[in-house]
């Protein structure tokens, strides 16, 4: 949280106890439909985005990610969330170079995310991009990804 961020701690928790745990069996269950490996190094990974309370930097994640306090290896995180994003379990806030995980299950959607400048807390949301992506078609560009980031306070930082 901001310097400045007064609201009560825990109010955009992670998922914690059964919640994570479900969260993580159906990850597995998703691997397993497409042929790919949730291994352990993926698993703690997303483990890892799945249990906090906003978005996490790559080198948070390699510092949170052994057990028992031991970091990781950087290019094993890094391969890990190359492994998440394609998969469409994290995407990657470009303004904040950090990660969250996906909360509305699965890939091929379009993520757009508000970010509270109070407290760092993040939100997913799908966008309607169609009617700007039918405008720019007579550019003819291929276009590949869009990236919309809008920026504010959160419920919580409002009160």
């Amino acid at each position: 949280m901001g310097a400045d961020c007064h609201h009560a701690e825990g109010a955009h928790p992670g998922l914690k106890g059964q919640a994570l745990s479900h969260a993580l069996v159906e990850a597995e269950r998703r691997c397993a439909a497409t042929q790919e490996r949730l291994t352990a190094p993926r698993r703690r990974v997303l483990e890892l985005l799945l249990e906090a309370n906003g978005p996490l930097k790559a080198y948070d994640l390699i510092a949170a990610f052994g057990a028992h306090g031991e970091p990781a290896k950087p290019p094993t995180v890094y391969r890990a969330l190359e492994f998440l994003e394609r998969l469409g379990f994290a995407h990657r806030i470009e303004s904040l170079n950090a990660y969250v995980p996906c909360r509305l299950d699965g890939q091929g959607h379009r993520a757009a995310f508000v970010i509270c400048e109070c407290c760092g807390a993040a939100e997913e949301f799908e966008p309607d991009f169609d009617a700007q992506l039918a405008a720019a078609a007579p550019s003819r560009y291929a276009v590949r990804a869009v990236t919309l980031e809008a920026r504010g306070l959160c419920p919580a930082c409002q009160g």
